[in-house]
């Protein structure tokens, strides 16, 4: 028995050197076996199962295999054959391998990532050879036509109908990302929407001015003739378009101000030797539990340097209204409310990369390929804490320092 158990492991003993074409083996008879049982679940029968002494044809029958395709997957990429039926009323089509399909989700989501992040098309078949083995498709052409098939999905998603969206707050930030749009001064006009559900989805993702009042007004109708009715809450930097766009098209929506922004702009009208200090004094105002409790956190600001550096104090006063909106939205969201960080943060990648210019001919090549990075990273966004609160928020409900406020009307209602 001993002398038996030594023979099998020595007939199945595969050497290192090649265990990731054996393990790229094993994977494609095992999925080649499941498309089998996916065509023999689909008629009912095993291969070659008869009833009677005929061959039932009535439901579809077997018609060998077409021909061998490349599958690349992040294990390396494999040779598979798709069985065929014929005699259906209705194409079989596999749900395991649909149709057209030569890589994986993974592999077709990681392809946009390391193009933008510096991978050139020529180079893709050389840098991932290693990872995805022989014959994987990944040439310069085949790289051209995903472009191509981006720039068609990002004019669809433009044009897709948002009347069943419920859009609770929305974040908007014009990000420079030296990626070969029009000029040194274009940028990326971004908006990410948090949705009653909580999910945080992208909204929209153009080229353009982020000062150019013009630039954000065609995005602002472009989603409300999309069907979409604007948030109560947007949260920008102070220095953008956005502002005077929603004061024509969205007035009665509130707003709030980046802290994040506020900050580093009052501490360029200090000398480095404050900053430090200053700084930490400015970056506790936002976390009082109050707006009382901010307001006189401010007040000490102004106090210690309004007679030696007004300007600095100044700019800390400019638009103070709209710097402590989120103390009328619920606690919970305070975190997500005081700064533009969920723009920011898909984009912290990107920005490090400059080489993508020298790659982007066009305006829309650029825009639709940072687009699809984004839509990538749309799948991790994290939801809004608490998002059991958004319903109430959307609908209008009220909130001081945090705390839902009760309305007569609703104490009426609670009395009846």
């Amino acid at each position: 028995m001993k002398e038996k158990n030594i023979e099998v492991v020595s007939s199945s003993r595969i050497r290192f050197e090649g265990l990731e074409e054996a393990v790229r083996g094993k994977v494609q008879d095992w999925l080649q076996d499941i498309l089998a049982e996916e065509v023999r679940d689909f008629l009912g029968r095993e291969k070659h199962e008869r009833f009677g002494d005929r061959l039932d044809l009535s439901s579809g029958y077997r018609n060998g295999y077409g021909k061998p395709r490349k599958l690349s997957l992040m294990s390396g990429t494999i040779t598979v054959r798709r069985p065929r039926v014929r005699g259906l009323e209705e194409r079989f089509e596999s749900q395991v391998l649909p149709l057209f399909k030569r890589q994986s989700e993974e592999i077709r989501m990681m392809l946009p990532e390391l193009y933008l992040h510096g991978l050139a098309k020529g180079d893709f078949e050389l840098a991932l050879r290693g990872l995805l083995g022989e014959g994987a498709p990944l040439s310069p052409a085949s790289i051209g036509r995903l472009k191509a098939k981006w720039k068609l999905e990002h004019e669809e998603w433009r044009k897709a109908d948002l009347s069943e969206v419920e859009v609770v707050y929305q974040w908007a930030d014009g990000i420079y990302v030296k990626a070969g749009l029009e000029d040194h001064k274009a940028a990326l006009l971004v908006i990410i929407g948090a949705l009653s559900s909580g999910q945080k989805i992208i909204l929209a993702c153009e080229s353009g001015q982020r000062e150019s009042k013009e630039n954000w007004a065609s995005i602002l109708r472009d989603l409300k003739a999309r069907g979409l009715k604007l948030p109560r809450l947007t949260i920008a930097d102070g220095h953008l378009g956005i502002w005077a766009a929603l004061g024509e098209h969205h007035p009665q929506g509130e707003e709030q101000r980046c802290w994040n922004h506020k900050i580093v702009n009052v501490l360029d009208a200090l000398p480095k030797k404050l900053q430090d200090e200053a700084k930490e004094l400015l970056k506790t105002m936002p976390y009082e539990e109050t707006k009382a409790l901010c307001e006189k956190k401010r007040d000490q600001f102004i106090l210690r340097y309004k007679k030696d550096y007004p300007k600095a104090t100044e700019k800390l006063m400019r638009d103070w209204e709209r710097m402590i909106t989120f103390y009328s939205f619920p606690k919970e969201h305070w975190i997500h409310l005081r700064t533009t960080n969920i723009v920011e943060s898909p984009f912290a990648a990107v920005r490090l990369r400059t080489s993508a210019s020298k790659r982007y001919k066009k305006v829309e090549s650029a825009t639709a390929m940072i687009w699809k990075l984004l839509k990538v990273a749309e799948k991790s966004f994290r939801k809004i804490n608490s998002p059991e609160m958004l319903p109430a928020v959307y609908a209008g409900k009220l909130f001081e320092n945090g705390i839902a406020v009760t309305t007569k009307t609703e104490d009426l209602k609670v009395a009846a």
